[in-house]
């Protein structure tokens, strides 16, 4: 079944993570490795552990790691009719509805990061993706005309939402759709799964959102490679990430033409209509992932100039590639600075 999870703002701008764990690194023996891989969330799931420790059993571990994934989707799909995701969008207007524990903190770091980006990470944007066609609906033939756009912008908007501990509140009709942030939630809930059962040395990557722990299977840190834009898997960055959350975010692969000006697929929720501006694509390496996907989504919404403030304002590690009549700039905030330095060590 196709998930929500897999549209919006998201691209495999990790390329090649499972090669380049290996690539990057100098060659040593390797430790005993699994990979596992499998269906999720409109896409997949490609996980690596080494030196397992010896009571875990594959078949075991890989069952248990699918039946976490189909828990995230059964609370946070929009594509699953009774997902408690959906059960909250259909309740009344006005009602508080007890959510589990899962559902209340990734709308709880939702609005946490839509406050501090001042509205441009929005889980309640759907309705305005899908009006310019970067939803289930196909490419409108007209472009939207401003009476729209502004209907929907009187409607829509997180602030409507109230979490007061295990109760979330619509104050609005508001839809929430989770899927610039849940792939992420989804990463951490196997990494934690992984560590419950003594793996310390992982790499867990769904869609191009990733966390590792611990050394690859040559006993090096893992390193992954930041894709360079319209280039297809070229790296633009190799940098070393173990024990870290990195998830990009960009408009490069998805859009559309008009009248000869081109229409992004990501919709900045403040004004309604897709970004104009040069930023092609935002790496965030966090503690989380639910963190580093949420952040790169509100990032590449507001453009280079405001994502770099908003990462010293919140002290993020950030990467950006943004576009130039000759090719791509790199930038980077203070707190990424360490990654690069250590690119050759």
């Amino acid at each position: 079944m196709q998930n929500r999870f897999s549209a919006g703002a998201r691209l495999l701008g990790l390329s090649l993570a499972l090669l380049l764990a290996g690539s990057l690194t100098a060659c040593a023996p390797e430790k005993q490795t699994w990979k596992l891989t499998g269906p999720t969330m409109g896409t997949a799931y490609h996980i690596t552990v080494v030196d397992v420790p010896t009571a875990v059993v594959q078949a075991e571990l890989q069952a248990a790691i699918d039946a976490e994934l189909d828990a995230v989707n059964q609370e946070m799909s929009t594509y699953i009719p009774d997902s408690e995701l959906m059960r909250f969008n259909g309740a009344p207007v006005g009602e508080a509805v007890a959510v589990s524990p899962h559902l209340a903190e990734v709308v709880g770091r939702a609005l946490e990061i839509y406050q501090h980006s001042d509205g441009a990470f929005d889980v309640t944007v759907g309705p305005l993706v899908n009006l310019w066609g970067f939803g289930p609906k196909p490419e409108p033939e007209t472009i939207p005309g401003d009476a729209e756009i502004a209907a929907l912008l009187e409607v829509i908007g997180s602030d409507a939402l109230v979490l007061d501990g295990p109760n979330l509140t619509r104050t609005r009709p508001v839809q929430i759709d989770l899927s610039a942030i849940a792939k992420g939630h989804g990463v951490d809930r196997v990494a934690d799964l992984l560590a419950s059962r003594g793996i310390a040395n992982y790499l867990v990557e769904v869609g191009g959102e990733l966390r590792t722990a611990g050394v690859n299977p040559q006993g090096q840190p893992w390193r992954i490679g930041v894709e360079r834009p319209s280039a297809g898997q070229v790296v633009q960055k190799p940098i070393a990430v173990s024990g870290k959350a990195v998830a990009t975010s960009g408009d490069y692969r998805n859009y559309y033409e008009r009248d000869g000006k081109r229409y992004a697929h990501t919709i900045d929720p403040r004004t309604g209509r897709p970004v104009e501006h040069r930023l092609a694509s935002v790496t965030v390496i966090a503690d989380t992932c639910a963190e580093a996907d949420g952040y790169a989504t509100a990032l590449n919404v507001i453009g280079a100039e405001e994502a770099l403030k908003l990462a010293e304002q919140q002290q993020l590690a950030v990467f950006l590639l943004v576009k130039t009549d000759s090719g791509f700039e790199e930038r980077a905030s203070s707190a990424f600075q360490p990654y690069l330095e250590s690119q050759g060590r």
